[in-house]
């Protein structure tokens, strides 16, 4: 007999950096579909945009993930038919420059890693208790398939992609017998904003990415987002690439 998958009006989901790319995207695939949505992003009148048209079912929260003071902040804040959050999409990132390690810039690996690593671990770490006490839960970070396969120029964003996969197998066996699953989801190509900024708003060269080749779209990341989030309870998609 096979199982049913989650109805997602059952779902509370957090989204860090849902003001564009993937997690406006995700915001959209969840909220269309009935869950509640909280959006969080660092651009006020982006978030005001979103909360606009996703409507009634969306909270949304003004603030830096790599400050983890303003993370926890923030959380303590989100009204009491928000707080039962039961998925968390670890989104906030990107990539900033492409030159090969002895020509980067510290600041880009500073920024990377603050974004990457810091502000995954932050989100991670204070949405988690709750959802483990509750019982229910879906921890889902964002990767790349620069964590498994280098390329030139990748250097600190490969690195810490590589983090964002390891963290999440780690994390399943932390919450092993917790009713808590985590899905690392590792994009190839995908036309976003990310190569605008990497390359720091040059429009020609981002455009340049994508010469001659049909990138994937936000949507349909957000589609394995959330194809991944409404498997039944007793189904965990450790990884997908």
């Amino acid at each position: 007999m096979a199982s049913k998958m989650l109805d997602p009006k059952t779902l509370t989901v957090l989204i860090t950096g849902a003001t564009s790319g993937f997690g406006a995207a995700t915001a959209r695939r969840f909220a269309q579909a009935g869950a509640k949505v909280i959006g969080t992003g660092r651009r006020q009148d982006r978030l005001d945009a979103l909360k606009k048209e996703l409507g009634a079912n969306c909270h949304t929260l003004n603030f830096d993930v790599t400050d983890n003071a303003a993370t926890i902040k923030a959380l303590q804040s989100i009204p009491a038919e928000f707080q039962n959050i039961n998925v968390v999409v670890a989104n906030a990132g990107g990539a900033v420059g492409l030159e090969p390690a002895q020509e980067a810039k510290i600041e880009d690996w500073d920024q990377m890693i603050g974004m990457n690593v810091n502000g995954l671990v932050y989100t991670v770490r204070n949405t988690l208790p709750g959802m483990v006490a509750r019982d229910e839960g879906h921890v889902v970070v964002i990767s790349s398939v620069a964590a498994n396969y280098s390329y030139p120029g990748g250097n600190v964003y490969g690195a810490t992609k590589a983090f964002v996969t390891r963290f999440a197998l780690n994390l399943r066996c932390d919450l092993l017998g917790k009713n808590v699953r985590v899905t690392s989801v590792e994009p190839g190509l995908a036309e976003t904003e990310f190569s605008i900024v990497r390359f720091k708003g040059d429009k020609e060269k981002a455009a340049a990415v994508y010469k001659g080749v049909k990138p994937m779209t936000a949507d349909d990341i957000a589609e394995q987002i959330f194809f991944v989030c409404t498997m039944p309870r007793h189904v965990n998609i450790n990884r997908i690439e």
